[in-house]
């Protein structure tokens, strides 16, 4: 699969195929590949809590995302919560923010990584679905996430079980600007 082809088929799956799994190396390939992704002053703030274990994932699911998120991840097999580490990127050696971003900019290059993630586990095949609607202390408290990192989402990852459609897109036109 190239990369047009990843970008065109990946979707945000909110139904996935129950009994399945995905093997930890896998996981860890994706994460790694995730890596690559450019970062403020090269300072990889990007972190990744992976939930596989059945237990643990009915814990989370339960105890950290509403109602509706629940049902949406309800058979995957894995989830992966992103944080990132604050006051790094976006900011100088003396702890001042560069630009008047700040904290802005950790999100920002956790949404690159999370994109790449999301891409390399289309090449193998997996689906995902990026929930921002979480409990964010419910998942820190439930994961041993440090308070210095920023809890962004959840992202569910598993087989698909449905085939939904390719939502419009807006006309270029109307997103670009040329001088």
């Amino acid at each position: 699969m190239n990369l047009n082809e990843a970008i065109e088929a990946r979707r945000s799956i909110r139904a996935y195929k129950a009994d399945t799994t995905i093997e930890k190396s896998v996981v860890l390939d994706i994460i790694r590949t995730a890596q690559f992704a450019p970062s403020w002053k090269n300072s990889q703030t990007a972190r990744y809590y992976v939930v596989m274990t059945s237990e643990k994932l009915a814990e989370v699911k339960k105890n950290c995302l509403p109602e509706f998120n629940q049902k949406n991840s309800g058979n995957a097999p894995v989830l992966i919560v992103t944080a990132f580490e604050k006051n790094r990127a976006g900011f100088n050696t003396e702890g001042i923010p560069d630009n008047e971003l700040g904290n802005e900019w950790g999100a920002y290059d956790l949404g690159l990584q999370n994109m790449l993630l999301m891409l390399k586990a289309k090449e193998y095949g997996l689906d995902t679905l990026v929930m921002g609607i979480r409990n964010a202390d419910a998942l820190r408290a439930e994961l041993s996430i440090p308070d210095s990192q920023e809890v962004v989402s959840v992202i569910a990852l598993g087989y698909r079980d449905i085939e939904p459609a390719m939502p419009k897109r807006k006309d270029i036109d109307d997103i670009t600007t040329i001088f």
